[in-house]
Protein backbone atom coordinates (compact mmCIF):
# COMPACT_ATOMS: atom_id res chain seq x y z
CA UNK A 1 0.00 0.00 0.00
CA UNK A 2 2.87 2.38 0.82
CA UNK A 3 4.39 1.70 -2.61
CA UNK A 4 1.14 2.55 -4.38
CA UNK A 5 0.64 5.71 -2.32
CA UNK A 6 4.24 6.78 -2.94
CA UNK A 7 3.92 6.06 -6.66
CA UNK A 8 0.70 8.07 -6.93
CA UNK A 9 2.31 10.94 -5.02
CA UNK A 10 5.27 10.97 -7.44
CA UNK A 11 2.93 10.98 -10.47
CA UNK A 12 0.85 13.78 -8.95
CA UNK A 13 3.90 15.92 -8.17
CA UNK A 14 5.41 15.33 -11.62
CA UNK A 15 2.14 16.32 -13.28
CA UNK A 16 1.86 19.41 -11.11
CA UNK A 17 5.42 20.42 -11.98
CA UNK A 18 4.88 19.96 -15.72
CA UNK A 19 1.64 21.91 -15.55
CA UNK A 20 3.40 24.82 -13.86
CA UNK A 21 6.16 24.83 -16.46
CA UNK A 22 3.73 24.56 -19.36
CA UNK A 23 1.78 27.60 -18.19
CA UNK A 24 4.70 29.93 -17.62
CA UNK A 25 4.31 32.90 -19.96
CA UNK A 26 6.04 36.21 -20.58
CA UNK A 27 4.34 39.58 -20.90
CA UNK A 28 4.87 39.74 -24.68
CA UNK A 29 3.23 36.34 -25.26
CA UNK A 30 -0.18 38.01 -25.47
CA UNK A 31 0.82 40.17 -28.44
CA UNK A 32 -0.74 39.31 -31.79
CA UNK A 33 -4.08 38.68 -33.46
CA UNK A 34 -6.90 36.92 -31.62
CA UNK A 35 -10.30 35.62 -32.73
CA UNK A 36 -13.08 36.45 -30.29
CA UNK A 37 -15.11 33.49 -29.02
CA UNK A 38 -17.82 33.92 -31.66
CA UNK A 39 -15.13 34.12 -34.38
CA UNK A 40 -16.85 37.16 -35.90
CA UNK A 41 -14.05 39.60 -35.02
CA UNK A 42 -10.27 39.64 -34.80
CA UNK A 43 -8.54 41.76 -32.19
CA UNK A 44 -4.92 42.84 -32.39
CA UNK A 45 -3.29 43.07 -28.97
CA UNK A 46 -0.32 45.43 -28.91
CA UNK A 47 1.91 47.11 -26.36
CA UNK A 48 2.19 50.86 -25.90
CA UNK A 49 4.63 51.94 -23.19
CA UNK A 50 4.15 49.51 -20.30
CA UNK A 51 0.49 48.81 -21.08
CA UNK A 52 -1.40 46.49 -23.41
CA UNK A 53 -4.28 47.40 -25.70
CA UNK A 54 -6.44 45.66 -28.28
CA UNK A 55 -8.32 46.96 -31.29
CA UNK A 56 -10.65 45.34 -33.79
CA UNK A 57 -8.77 44.69 -37.04
CA UNK A 58 -11.21 42.38 -38.85
CA UNK A 59 -14.96 41.80 -38.85
CA UNK A 60 -16.82 38.94 -40.47
CA UNK A 61 -19.52 41.46 -41.46
CA UNK A 62 -17.94 44.93 -41.58
CA UNK A 63 -20.93 46.40 -43.45
CA UNK A 64 -24.28 46.99 -41.75
CA UNK A 65 -26.86 45.19 -43.94
CA UNK A 66 -29.53 47.78 -43.09
CA UNK A 67 -27.53 50.86 -44.07
CA UNK A 68 -25.00 49.45 -46.54
CA UNK A 69 -22.31 51.39 -44.66
CA UNK A 70 -19.53 50.41 -42.26
CA UNK A 71 -20.83 49.20 -38.88
CA UNK A 72 -20.73 51.87 -36.20
CA UNK A 73 -20.78 51.92 -32.40
CA UNK A 74 -24.52 52.64 -32.27
CA UNK A 75 -25.03 51.00 -28.84
CA UNK A 76 -22.62 53.41 -27.14
CA UNK A 77 -24.37 55.39 -24.38
CA UNK A 78 -22.41 58.51 -25.38
CA UNK A 79 -24.25 59.95 -28.37
CA UNK A 80 -21.14 61.57 -29.87
CA UNK A 81 -19.46 58.12 -30.07
CA UNK A 82 -22.34 56.34 -31.79
CA UNK A 83 -21.04 57.16 -35.25
CA UNK A 84 -17.48 55.89 -34.75
CA UNK A 85 -16.67 52.79 -36.82
CA UNK A 86 -16.43 49.37 -35.17
CA UNK A 87 -13.44 48.54 -37.39
CA UNK A 88 -10.38 49.88 -35.59
CA UNK A 89 -12.32 50.33 -32.33
CA UNK A 90 -10.24 50.12 -29.14
CA UNK A 91 -11.79 47.11 -27.41
CA UNK A 92 -9.38 46.42 -24.52
CA UNK A 93 -7.12 48.97 -22.87
CA UNK A 94 -4.75 49.84 -20.03
CA UNK A 95 -3.67 46.31 -19.10
CA UNK A 96 -0.53 45.78 -17.04
CA UNK A 97 1.45 42.56 -16.76
CA UNK A 98 1.80 41.38 -13.16
CA UNK A 99 3.99 38.34 -13.84
CA UNK A 100 1.04 35.98 -14.20
CA UNK A 101 -1.71 37.81 -16.06
CA UNK A 102 -2.65 41.12 -17.66
CA UNK A 103 -4.72 43.02 -15.12
CA UNK A 104 -6.24 46.38 -14.23
CA UNK A 105 -7.61 46.91 -17.73
CA UNK A 106 -11.00 47.54 -19.28
CA UNK A 107 -12.98 45.85 -22.02
CA UNK A 108 -15.65 47.55 -24.08
CA UNK A 109 -18.59 45.52 -25.40
CA UNK A 110 -19.82 47.18 -28.61
CA UNK A 111 -22.90 44.91 -28.65
CA UNK A 112 -24.19 46.43 -25.39
CA UNK A 113 -22.26 49.70 -25.19
CA UNK A 114 -20.95 48.76 -21.73
CA UNK A 115 -17.40 48.95 -20.38
CA UNK A 116 -16.18 46.50 -17.75
CA UNK A 117 -13.11 45.99 -15.59
CA UNK A 118 -11.12 43.14 -17.07
CA UNK A 119 -8.15 40.83 -16.80
CA UNK A 120 -6.62 38.51 -19.38
CA UNK A 121 -4.69 35.31 -18.80
CA UNK A 122 -3.11 32.85 -21.21
CA UNK A 123 -4.54 29.40 -20.52
CA UNK A 124 -2.41 27.94 -23.32
CA UNK A 125 -0.08 29.48 -25.89
CA UNK A 126 -3.00 30.09 -28.27
CA UNK A 127 -5.93 30.36 -25.82
CA UNK A 128 -6.57 33.61 -23.97
CA UNK A 129 -9.02 33.83 -21.08
CA UNK A 130 -10.70 37.26 -21.03
CA UNK A 131 -12.77 38.03 -17.94
CA UNK A 132 -14.92 41.14 -17.79
CA UNK A 133 -16.52 42.07 -14.49
CA UNK A 134 -18.16 44.77 -12.42
CA UNK A 135 -16.33 45.64 -9.20
CA UNK A 136 -14.96 42.21 -8.26
CA UNK A 137 -13.93 39.48 -10.66
CA UNK A 138 -16.37 36.98 -9.09
CA UNK A 139 -19.25 38.84 -10.74
CA UNK A 140 -18.67 38.80 -14.46
CA UNK A 141 -18.35 36.86 -17.68
CA UNK A 142 -15.47 34.89 -19.13
CA UNK A 143 -14.81 34.43 -22.81
CA UNK A 144 -11.95 32.67 -24.57
CA UNK A 145 -10.07 34.07 -27.54
CA UNK A 146 -8.04 31.97 -29.96
CA UNK A 147 -4.79 33.07 -31.57
CA UNK A 148 -5.04 33.54 -35.32
CA UNK A 149 -3.58 35.59 -38.16
CA UNK A 150 -4.94 38.35 -40.36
Amino acid sequence: MKKITGFLLIIFMAGFGLNSIAQSFKAEDVLGIWFNEEKDAKIEIYKQGDQYFGKIVWLEEPIDPETGKAKVDDENPEEELQTRPIMGLLLVKDFEWDGELWDDGEIYDPKSGNTYDCYMKLEEKDKLKVRGYIGISLIGRTTYWTRTTL
